[in-house]
C-alpha cells in the first residue's frame, strides 16, 4: 500500500510540474495527446457553456461567459496546488513518520492537512516529521509553496498585459470598421481615401497585431477564453474582419494596392489556423455560407456607392471564394468552440459605433427637448 502511494505521489508531482512548466514557461504548443491543462479546460469550459444556455438575455449570457477566462485561470492555479498537496501527502504516507501533539494517531487525512500547511508555509508545529526522508519532503514542499506564490505573482501580470495589448487594436477598429466590425464598413470608410498609404498602414498594424496574437495565445492559451470589454467586439471578430477585408482587396479592387494586404492576410490566416488547433476546434463541413451570392452583390454595390471599384467578373468571384476557403472554416470552428459570433460581411442596417453611444444620451436629448425622461442604455 505504501509503495503504491509513493509511486502515485511521484507521478502526480511530475505531472503537475511538467504541466505547469509547459503552460507558463514553455512558449509553444505541446503536441502530446494528454495534458493536464487541456483536460482541465475541456472539463470546465463545456459545463460552463451548458450553464450559459439557460441564460436567455444575451447581454447577461455574454457577461457570464466573460467570467470564465479569469475565473478558470484562478481555478487552474488552485487545481495545481491541490494536486501537489495531495501528492506530497501520498509521499509522506509512504516514506515518512510523524509525531502529532498529544500522541494522537496519524491518518492519511491528517497527512493531507500537514501537506497543506507545509505547502503554504504555515508551520503550526502540531505535526512534526521525524525521519530524514519526511523532513526532506517537508522542505521540498515548502520550497514549492514559495515557488507557487512566485508563479501567481509573476504569471497574472503577464496574462493581463497580453490581454491589454490585444484589446488596444480592437478598440481602435471601432471607428474604422463599426461595432461590430465588418469588411464592408471598413472599406467604405477607408478604401476610397486619396492617400493609399493610409490603408497600407492599417494593414501593416494588423499584420503585427496578428503576429502578436499568435505568439501570446500560443504561449498562454487561456487568453483565447478572455472576452473583449464590449459584447459586440472580440479578438476573433477583429481577426475575421481583417481576413475579409484583405480577401476583397486581393480579389481585386481598382486603386488599392495588394502587396501589404497579401502580407496581412498571410499572417492573419496563420493565426486563425494555429489558434483553432490550440483550442481543439473541430471542422464542420456543413457550416452555413457567410457570403451567399446575393450578399456578395449587395457588398459590391455598397462599395461602389462609397466610391470604390471592385472587380465584378468570374475570375474575381473565384479568387474571393478561394481566399475565403483558406480561413473561414477555421474561424467558424473557433466561433463554435468559444461561443463567439463572427462578424457579418455587411450590416443590414446602419448601426452606431461604440464611441457614438453613451448611457446618458437619450436623457440628454430629452432634456434638450424639454422632456423629463431618464433612460439609461447598456453601453457595454
Amino acid at each position: 500500500m505504501r509503495t503504491l502511494a509513493i509511486i502515485l505521489g511521484v507521478l502526480i508531482v511530475l505531472t503537475v510540474l511538467l504541466d505547469a512548466f509547459e503552460t507558463i514557461v514553455l512558449p509553444r504548443k505541446v503536441q502530446r495527446s494528454f495534458r493536464l491543462t487541456s483536460w482541465f479546460y475541456r472539463h470546465t469550459w463545456i459545463p460552463w457553456v451548458q450553464l450559459s444556455r439557460w441564460i436567455k438575455v444575451n447581454s447577461w449570457r455574454e457577461s457570464f461567459l466573460g467570467y470564465f477566462g479569469p475565473f478558470s485561470l484562478i481555478l487552474l492555479l488552485i487545481f495545481w496546488a491541490l494536486g501537489l498537496i495531495f501528492a506530497f501527502a501520498l509521499l509522506q504516507f509512504g516514506l515518512g513518520e510523524h509525531v502529532r501533539l498529544g500522541n494522537e494517531p496519524i491518518t492519511f487525512g491528517i497527512l493531507v492537512y500537514h501537506s497543506g500547511e507545509t505547502f503554504f508555509t504555515l508551520g503550526y508545529g502540531d505535526i512534526t516529521p521525524v525521519t530524514p526522508l519526511a523532513r526532506i519532503l517537508a522542505v521540498m514542499e515548502g520550497g514549492m509553496g514559495f515557488a507557487f506564490l512566485g508563479v501567481v505573482v509573476g504569471y497574472l501580470p503577464v496574462i493581463y498585459s497580453s490581454f491589454s495589448t490585444r484589446e488596444l487594436e480592437i478598440s481602435l477598429l471601432d471607428s474604422r470598421a463599426g461595432s461590430p466590425p465588418s469588411a464592408g464598413e471598413l472599406l467604405s470608410r477607408l478604401g476610397c481615401c486619396p492617400d493609399p498609404i493610409v490603408l497600407d498602414n492599417i494593414f501593416r498594424d494588423w499584420e503585427r497585431w496578428s503576429a502578436d496574437l499568435l505568439a501570446s495565445h500560443i504561449s498562454y492559451p487561456v487568453l483565447c477564453f478572455f472576452r473583449s470589454q464590449h459584447s459586440n467586439q472580440s479578438w476573433l471578430g477583429a481577426l475575421t474582419t481583417m481576413l475579409d477585408v484583405t480577401s476583397v482587396v486581393l480579389a481585386g479592387v481598382d486603386g488599392i494596392q495588394k502587396e501589404q494586404a497579401k502580407l496581412t492576410f498571410a499572417m492573419a490566416r496563420h493565426a486563425a489556423v494555429d489558434l483553432a488547433q490550440v483550442v481543439n476546434a473541430e471542422y464542420d463541413p456543413h457550416a452555413p455560407d457567410r457570403l451567399p451570392p446575393e450578399q456578395l452583390e449587395k457588398l459590391r454595390q455598397t462599395l461602389i456607392a462609397a466610391g470604390l471599384r471592385p472587380k465584378q467578373d468570374d475570375e474575381a468571384d473565384k479568387k474571393l471564394l478561394k481566399m475565403r476557403s483558406l480561413y473561414e472554416p477555421y474561424c467558424e470552428a473557433l466561433a463554435r468552440r468559444l461561443l463567439l459570433t463572427l462578424p457579418p460581411w455587411l450590416h443590414d442596417e446602419k448601426r452606431k459605433d461604440n464611441w457614438q453611444g453613451g448611457p446618458w444620451d437619450r436623457a440628454i436629448l430629452a432634456k434638450g427637448l424639454g422632456e423629463g425622461v431618464h433612460v439609461v442604455d447598456d453601453h457595454f
